[in-house]
């Protein structure tokens, strides 16, 4: 069984499991009231950014198959939850949105992870303005997306278990043999100088990738759960989506906090940097919840 097959064999169990909203492990979170309120509407949403500038939330919808019907879309919705624009940014016939997955700001574009390649737009109107094919480098699942101060992006290859590099159209593979589960998330987290991977596919390992010495750093690991799929840093913390054990987790200088559980298995999740909030997307439940982060966890 090549590695490609196996993986689309895990992401699909975890998808279909989304089905039942109710949580089947045991518990350990706090008590939480549950979320401040839910984005409904959506159609597979898989990923969720926060535009601080704008203050509103860009939504990434499946709408059906991920890897290649070229509807896929993504939404514009305030911080209220009120959907402004669903389908605010879509593909172009030369460059279709497939599945889109993990998306980042680098100055005024928005950039967003999809089947074949890199999709950029212009995060104020929406329009398709570039993309970066990765047809050539047979990719497996790319997921999601981030970028260094200097602008240089960094992509995650869930299907295959590599990290690429791409400067100016040109795409570099940073890591591949070494990475022992396939990293699913990926985000800088500044108390590390470091770009920390997700581990999809039953690590629990928290890795780095060190631009500046070229090499991957162990930081920690999560006591359990699986599947790590969003992870953003909020106020110095880690916060990561763990889709085994359906719940949320604050990591911090070696210390996991399970901050609450979750109703479906979380995606790549967003952060509301002014209010202190998390938005949660389910893919199957076709929903975003938004969630209040417990303060000194």
């Amino acid at each position: 069984m090549t590695r490609h097959f196996r993986f689309a064999l895990i992401f699909a169990a975890a998808l279909l499991v989304q089905l039942d909203s109710a949580r089947g492990e045991g518990g350990g979170a706090p008590e939480t009231a549950g979320p401040l309120f839910v984005i409904e509407g959506l159609s597979g949403p898989e990923a969720v950014h926060y535009d601080a500038e704008q203050d509103v939330y860009f939504v990434s919808n499946f709408n059906g198959d991920a890897a290649g019907d070229a509807n896929g879309f993504i939404s514009r919705v305030g911080p209220d939850g009120e959907i402004e624009t669903r389908e605010f940014m879509v593909g172009t016939p030369d460059f279709p949105l497939h599945g889109p997955r993990g998306m980042r700001i680098v100055d005024e574009l928005l950039w967003v992870a999809d089947a074949d390649g890199l999709h950029a737009f212009d995060r104020r109107s929406g329009k398709h303005l570039d993309f970066i094919d990765f047809s050539g480098h047979a990719p497996g699942f790319l997921n999601d997306v981030e970028a260094d101060p200097a602008g240089a992006l960094y992509l995650t290859d869930t299907g295959n278990a590599r990290l690429f590099r791409i400067v100016d159209g040109q795409i570099t593979v940073l890591a591949a043999a070494e990475l022992e589960s396939p990293p699913n998330g990926i985000v800088w987290y500044s108390a590390a100088e470091a770009f920390v991977l997700a581990p999809w596919g039953g690590g629990l390992e928290l890795k780095a990738w060190r631009p500046a010495t070229g090499e991957l750093v162990e930081l920690g690991r999560l006591p359990e759960g699986g599947n790590i799929d969003g992870l953003e840093e909020y106020d110095g913390r880690l916060i990561v989506a763990s889709q085994v054990d359906q719940s949320i987790w604050s990591w911090r200088a070696g210390e996991a906090v399970k901050l609450f559980d979750t109703p479906g298995r979380p995606a790549d999740i967003g952060i509301d940097s002014r209010r202190g909030r998390v938005a949660i997307p389910y893919i199957v439940l076709d929903r975003v919840e938004i969630w209040a982060l417990p303060e000194k966890q």
